[in-house]
This record gives structure tokens, C-alpha cells and sequence, in this order.
């Protein structure tokens, strides 16, 4: 997991062109999932964002999941990207709004009812959708966000849905 998420960021950082209005944005978020955040902008329209941090711990690491009606019941290690679109709401440079699509990677035990109490460690994959409102504080390069959206896993437990939810601030490069 450690050596994807390192090639990951090297493929980001060192991959793509810049243009005039690029720039870069590195913080934290606290919720589902907690981590270090990163978001590199495009013309003033589009967006990367990716976190690395952990998934499950915020509401609730004993989450049931459909099949042998097993549970997950830890805090995983977690990789998240999504494409996004962002505007400014209501033609204000202070509040922005963003919405996209992108995909999540975990790493987590499960513990399927045909184990017995034993576990087995699971890399799963799942596509998400997130959306959400960034407050740019006025004469600084500090941002506060609030978003929310959902996973739904694809690989290993097909159609477990969880809540994305988090809030965090960003430092705008």
C-alpha cells in the first residue's frame, strides 16, 4: 500500500503540465476518510484530490457488510483520489463549491462469519462521489472545507456503501 500510494504521488507531482492559474493546496481532513490532503488546481475550473490517511474509524469500525454477514471492524489504511469540477458560489472569490467523482483504495481486516472470529486482511476497491463548499479566509492563504459524499466498494464486498463525510483546512501554495 505504501509503495502505491509513494508511486501515486510521484506520478502526481512530477506528471503533469502547469499552466497560468495552477496552483497547489496541502492540508488535513477529519472525517471518512482522515488524513493528509493534497489538491492540485487547473484553470481556475478543475481539481485533483487525493488523501492518504485512514477509513473507518470515525463512524464506526464495526460496519456490516453484505455476503457471509461479516463486519469490518478496524481502522484501515486508506488512498482516495477524485476528479473534480469547482466554481465560485454566488460569483464570490471567498466561497467556492466542487463536486466529482474518483475512486477509493483500503486496506482493512474483515472477519466473515465462516472464519469463525478469525480475520482476513482485504485490499479493496471502490468508486465515490464527493461534493462540497471551501471558505478561502480573506487576505490569507488558509482554506476551511466541508464535505461529504459516499463509497461504495466494488472489490471484496460488492455494493458496501459507507458515508463519506469530513471537514478539514488547506494551505493554498
Amino acid at each position: 500500500m505504501k509503495k502505491l500510494a509513494l508511486t501515486f504521488i510521484c506520478a502526481l507531482c512530477f506528471g503533469m503540465a502547469h499552466a497560468q492559474y495552477d496552483n497547489w493546496a496541502v492540508g488535513f481532513k477529519l472525517g471518512e476518510p482522515t488524513g493528509v490532503n493534497i489538491r492540485k488546481y487547473f484553470n481556475n475550473i478543475h481539481a485533483i484530490d487525493v488523501t492518504i490517511g485512514t477509513y473507518g474509524g470515525i463512524l464506526g469500525n464495526d460496519r456490516k457488510y453484505r455476503g457471509d454477514n461479516g463486519l469490518y471492524k478496524n481502522t484501515g489504511l486508506s488512498l482516495q483520489m477524485h476528479y473534480l469540477w469547482h466554481t465560485p458560489l454566488f460569483n464570490s472569490e471567498a466561497v467556492h463549491v466542487y463536486y466529482g467523482l474518483g475512486g477509493q483504495i483500503n486496506n482493512r481486516r474483515s472477519y466473515p462469519k465462516r472464519l469463525n472470529g478469525d480475520y482476513e486482511k482485504n485490499l479493496t476497491l471502490g468508486g465515490s462521489v464527493l461534493g462540497g463548499f471551501e471558505y478561502y479566509i480573506p487576505d490569507n492563504r488558509i482554506s476551511v472545507f466541508l464535505e461529504g459524499g459516499t463509497y461504495v466498494e466494488l472489490l471484496r464486498k460488492p455494493f458496501f456503501f459507507s458515508p463519506n463525510i469530513s471537514a478539514g483546512l488547506r494551505f493554498n501554495l
